[in-house]
């Protein structure tokens, strides 16, 4: 798992000291990432807005990828946030305490492993020996797990770089990658302005996923807050959806990427809702465990059934 920097610590600490609730335990601390549909419930304020009235209060603190999410939700730090498949089976694999709360519809054409244009690597085969960038327990590892996995190979057939998304795009511009591991909005940006070219689409590969979760103890907790957390994600998903080019405009100003770049990303997106986990989502989702497992990427089997949310009445 990747570590979160203390000044990140830092920042959670004084967002949440900045917030004038008289009881902690009516804070909702909410981790966020620019490539997910809770920027934009954080940019509506419905969150805020469904639990003003039950005396909530929300801090929001953005990360750059899920494993450092998770990282700070596994240190008190955050009660709810958001990952692609990956960082949550590590999370589990590592003890992390959470829980399942949704997922969203799968968006396999919002990731793959990219090269650049003019590059010689046509198969999955030809990056045996490859530098191969990535997040570290990201979706995006995964996905590259998948494809090694189609042609045969492990990671010890690749040379692994593990890089941020944005420390990932200035490799791959640089040349100093041969290929990179991403999703929207990094990977259309790679495509529009870095003139990427698709050595494997995510499509086939990876359902890619987004799934919501929450510290075990504070879900339990707090069902009402979890009900309002997905209640306003499936309205913002519903939104987002009917207008996607509306919703890439908006992206785009707030990201401060090109028009072009979100237009690409938001009309392949299918990774809004929330929707609650099916025995096919967790099966889905055992696979992924099984074959981090097989490759070596977590030390011991891990049951992801065991960490659904299972809302009780309080």
């Amino acid at each position: 798992m990747i570590r979160v920097f203390s000044y990140v610590f830092s920042l959670l600490f004084l967002g949440a000291a900045s917030v004038h609730a008289e009881d902690a335990s009516k804070l909702v601390r909410v981790g966020y990432q620019k490539s997910g549909a809770l920027l934009l419930v954080k940019n509506e304020g419905t969150l805020e807005k469904a639990l003003k009235p039950k005396g909530y209060e929300v801090v929001w603190t953005e990360f750059t990828a899920g494993p450092p999410l998770i990282e700070a939700l596994n240190a008190g730090s955050l009660d709810l946030g958001h990952s692609g498949e990956g960082p949550v089976i590590f999370a589990q694999a590592t003890g992390v305490p959470l829980v399942y709360l949704g997922n969203t519809d799968a968006s396999p054409d919002s990731a793959a492993i990219v090269v650049p244009k003019d590059s010689p690597l046509k198969t999955v085969a030809d990056l045996k020996g490859k530098q191969v960038a990535f997040a570290k327990g990201s979706s995006a590892h995964y996905l590259v797990a998948k494809a090694l996995e189609s042609a045969g190979l492990t990671f010890a057939d690749i040379k692994p770089v593990y890089l941020s998304p944005p420390d990932g795009r200035a490799a791959f511009q640089a040349g100093k990658v041969d290929a990179w591991g991403i999703w929207d909005p990094f990977f259309a940006a790679a495509e529009v302005s870095a003139s990427a070219r698709v050595l494997v689409p995510g499509k086939g590969l990876t359902p890619h996923r987004e799934f919501y979760f929450g510290r075990k103890e504070y879900a339990e907790e707090h069902p009402e807050v979890v009900a309002a957390f997905l209640d306003v994600l499936n309205v913002s998903g519903q939104k987002a959806e009917s207008d996607p080019k509306a919703t890439a405009a908006f992206l785009a100003n707030k990201l401060g990427l090109p028009l072009p770049v979100l237009e690409r990303s938001e009309l392949r997106k299918k990774r809004y809702y929330a929707h609650p986990l099916t025995p096919e989502i967790v099966a889905e989702q055992q696979g992924v465990a099984d074959l981090f497992l097989a490759q070596g990427l977590i030390k011991k089997p891990i049951q992801v059934a065991s960490a659904v949310y299972r809302p009780t009445a309080h």
